[in-house]
């Protein structure tokens, strides 16, 4: 008796169905649960690995900017009350706020996604993007501007008086002008959002509004020509000193004046000023720099750029570096670093052969005093010219004779 085809189908579909619920039962089961263990795996791996960053980059800019403030706390008094070091320390400050403030927003957003999507905490990381990248430049810029005056114009130095006092009025300015410039989004001049890849929060800069556009380029033309301003200062700053140092070589010193003005301005702590402006200078410029053309860039672009996110992760790194500039070219390891040539030369004067008056005469060669009593018991000074003066050591020994 043959069965009918619907029923023999009905058969197969019973009988694959049972084979498949038997192999998902007993194997296949166990397969997809260890994909989606894996999957589980690998994300939580992704996830460590992305919030190490941040953890790392903010105890690298809070022990950095710690150190760099102790190591000019602890410096000499006539350092600590210039105008310079002055602005070097309240750079410093400024970076190690801006590490502990920005950071443990970044680093809870990677904890939980939801964080910034609140609108007041999303305000609140902008205006700390926005003021403490503004306010690193206006500090550079005031540097580069007190060794111009301090150099090119030291009449002008001297007669505005600058000094700690002035230094520390210039910088509680700069506080203030900035934080009313970057506190104007929260004014409801212009929004801040989440940008689209979820880790930052900055201003509309691709919004076409007049006022918010306005504001953008504000903000993007200040900080350019804060930029500028320092690139100018420095190149007039190391102009002068190297005009100075040829006009030294190719003339003689004339007046004791000009020896003095000139020994001030290559002694070693005006050396290390100008490396340390210098330095600090490109690492602030070379993390600015990125940030405010993607400003303007973003007005004229309406496209998603991971340039963006490139720019803002750059100008992060910047209190990173900073505070090992004044750490490592501090003082004492900047007199080191240039007496190195001064040592090599002076080994490689001890060991060429000397000469055969040095030989025999060594002593009356180094200490002149006993040159001046042989030459006094031999009756000696009555032959000497007028013109030839003795020190005060010498004198007492000659009336000791």
């Amino acid at each position: 008796m043959r069965t009918p085809k619907s029923t023999k189908d009905q058969i197969n579909k019973h009988r694959s169905v049972s084979v498949c619920f038997a192999m998902e039962s007993q194997n296949f089961t166990h397969g997809v649960v260890s994909i989606n263990d894996t999957q589980v795996q690998h994300q939580h791996a992704n996830v460590t690995i992305a919030i190490a960053l941040p953890i790392f980059m903010f105890a690298g800019g809070a022990i950095g900017n710690s150190i760099a403030i102790i190591v000019l706390s602890v410096s000499r008094q006539e350092r600590k009350s210039s105008a310079f070091y002055t602005l070097v320390c309240g750079l410093a400050v400024t970076d190690l706020l801006g590490t502990c403030l920005a950071s443990p927003v970044t680093i809870a957003n990677y904890l939980d996604k939801e964080v910034l999507m609140n609108q007041r905490v999303c305000e609140f990381h902008s205006f700390l993007l926005l003021f403490f990248g503004l306010t690193g430049l206006s500090i550079i810029c005031a540097m580069a501007a007190e060794r111009y005056l301090a150099i090119c114009c030291p009449y002008t130095y001297q007669r505005w008086r600058v000094d700690r006092r002035l230094a520390q009025k210039f910088l509680f300015f700069i506080y203030i002008s900035d934080i009313f410039l970057c506190c104007l989004p929260m004014m409801g001049m212009l929004g801040s959002e989440l940008q689209p890849c979820g880790k930052w929060c900055f201003i509309e800069w691709r919004t076409h509004e007049p006022v918010a556009a306005a504001y953008s380029v504000l903000y993007g033309v200040i900080s350019l020509l804060l930029i500028l301003g320092t690139i100018v200062l420095n190149l007039a700053v190391c102009g002068a000193l190297l005009l100075m140092r040829q006009r030294t070589a190719q003339r003689l010193v004339t007046t004791a004046s000009v020896r003095q003005r000139w020994s001030a301005l290559s002694s070693a702590a005006e050396t290390q000023m100008i490396a340390v402006l210098v330095m600090t200078s490109v690492v602030v410029l070379a993390c600015s720099a990125p940030i405010v053309v993607r400003v303007f860039a973003n007005q004229f672009m309406t496209k998603n750029d991971p340039a963006d996110l490139a720019a803002i992760r750059i100008a992060s790194v910047n209190p990173i570096l900073d505070p090992w500039i004044y750490i490592l070219l501090r003082r004492s390891l900047f007199r080191r670093l240039l007496s190195l040539p001064r040592r090599c030369r002076s080994t490689r004067r001890s060991s060429s052969p000397k000469t055969q008056t040095n030989l025999f005469y060594p002593k009356l060669m180094r200490e002149s005093h006993v040159v001046t009593q042989l030459m006094c018991n031999t009756n000696i000074m009555t032959q000497l010219p007028a013109t030839v003066k003795f020190t005060p050591h010498n004198a007492e020994s000659l009336c000791q004779t």
